[in-house]
């Protein structure tokens, strides 16, 4: 496999990290925590392995199947996503609720945040992200799979695509996380940015998910 194709996967990757579900989705949870450009760096890389993880999983299972993914199945995958969307952004909405003397105590000390709590954001960024690559792995082995000879060169590529996503994934977080931090020290202004946040989400996982459901019920 050529150089040229090597680095169109890895770029590939990177700016698939920019498409909308994923910002919605870790937008949502770097407004949540607001704890700093570090920390939605850090959320942002959990959810690109996670998503590299299902990508490659279902490279792998394909590729020693040689088949492709059913048409059907890969819609229910992105149905889940948009399912996800509306449970994150409804989440979102809640949290935004809590009682204010309750978010002002975290706003202000941070640094008590629990081991416990930073564990659940970590693994909720992780589930998020093997959902997210789930969704999108029919079309990328299919694409993969048209262009490349050889179960090594598709799982090859498939990673270097991965690599990407977390790359981009990691450094939009990051740059994320450091604006919310800051506003999020003021509780209104922090519960306004989790309320937009949970807003676009949930408007996002309904507009995508309407059309998947009348496929699927087709």
């Amino acid at each position: 496999m050529s150089l040229s194709l090597w680095l169109f996967g890895l770029v590939l990757g990177m700016r698939h990290a920019l498409e909308p579900d994923h910002l919605a989705a870790v937008s949502t949870l770097v407004a949540e925590r607001r704890t700093g450009s570090g920390a939605g760096a850090v959320l942002g890389g959990i959810w690109g392995v996670g998503h590299t993880a299902a990508l490659l999983a279902v490279a792998v299972l394909l590729g020693w199947a040689g088949t492709a993914m059913p048409p059907r199945l890969a819609l229910a995958f992105e149905l889940a996503v948009a399912f996800m969307l509306i449970a994150i952004g409804v989440r979102s909405l809640l949290v935004a609720r809590r009682d204010r003397s309750r978010a002002l105590l975290a706003h202000r000390h941070p640094v008590a945040e629990g081991h416990s709590h930073r564990w659940r954001f970590a693994r909720r960024s992780l589930v998020v992200g093997l959902v997210h690559g789930l969704a999108g792995s029919g079309a990328l082995t299919a694409l993969v799979a048209s262009q490349l000879p050889g179960a090594p060169g598709r799982v090859g590529y498939v990673m270097l695509f991965g690599l990407g996503s977390i790359v981009g994934m990691t450094i939009l977080s990051g740059i994320a996380g450091w604006p919310l931090s800051r506003l999020g020290r003021n509780p209104a202004v922090g519960r306004a940015l989790m309320i937009v946040t949970g807003v676009f989400a949930c408007g996002l996982g309904v507009v995508w998910g309407v059309p998947l459901v009348r496929a699927l019920l087709s």
